[in-house]
């Protein structure tokens, strides 16, 4: 007599999960766990006073994603400091706030009718973070090269050093989180599958750093996977 076998769900699971009992006990610390990210005092300082000049087109959710990259890069990047890579990255897009809201999309698109905006967000930026971080008593001379890289994080094509290097990578891989692919098909009505082909082509050549080239590519792989016919045919068999 032959026996079938169901396979189980990938639906959502309850109560104990579909093992069917509880493994909570079990879960270690996060302080014991590699690559979790949370923000330290000295960069929530930095953050409450940031992110009023960040909701611009999704500039505050962006900036917590290149926030949790950059510190992920720090870990792995030789030279690059962690007192001039977050500051800057939290207060890189703050100058967006000064950019008519209803043009900012038609400076960064493809094509774009309004590329001198970029260097407006730029130099407005830099001067939302030498406010902000000298009210903070921030050295003076961290003060200079924070605003020194927002300036041109990213208009200057080359890095002028590896915290600069990390400041650019961070910001530009978060096109390729789930996050930043959702946000470039919904900004520009693209399908998912043309978001990600824009994003790859604006990102992978512009990275600065090997670390930030692996990452590129592990995202890009996963959002392949994502949106690939076997992906699909699976997720619909599992709708069935």
């Amino acid at each position: 007599m032959e026996t079938s076998i169901t396979a189980p769900s990938r639906g959502s699971a309850h109560g104990d999960g579909l093992l069917g009992r509880d493994v909570s006990a079990f879960v270690p610390e996060s302080a014991d766990v590699p690559g979790l990210i949370e923000m330290a005092p000295a960069e929530q300082d930095v953050w409450d006073r940031a992110v009023q000049h960040l909701h611009v087109r999704d500039n505050d959710v962006h900036t917590t994603y290149a926030f949790g990259i950059a510190k992920a890069l720090l870990e792995v990047v030789d030279g690059a400091r962690a007192e001039i890579v977050l500051p800057a990255i939290l207060l890189h897009d703050t100058g967006w706030s000064r950019v008519p809201e209803d043009q900012v999309l038609e400076a960064i698109a493809p094509r774009p009718r309004h590329p001198e905006l970029v260097r407006v967000h730029e130099a407005e930026g830099a001067r939302i973070a030498r406010v902000v971080l000298e009210d903070l008593g921030r050295d003076p001379a961290v003060v200079d090269e924070v605003v020194d890289i927002v300036a041109g994080h990213d208009s200057r094509p080359e890095a002028m050093s590896p915290s600069d290097a990390v400041v650019k990578d961070a910001d530009k891989l978060w096109r390729l989180t789930p996050h930043g692919l959702a946000t470039v098909q919904r900004w520009f009505g693209l399908r998912p599958d043309q978001a990600l082909r824009l994003v790859g082509a604006r990102t992978h050549a512009y990275l600065h750093t090997e670390p930030a080239r692996a990452m590129a590519r592990a995202l890009a792989a996963i959002a392949s996977i994502d949106h690939s016919p076997q992906r699909r045919a699976l997720d619909a068999q599992v709708a069935q």
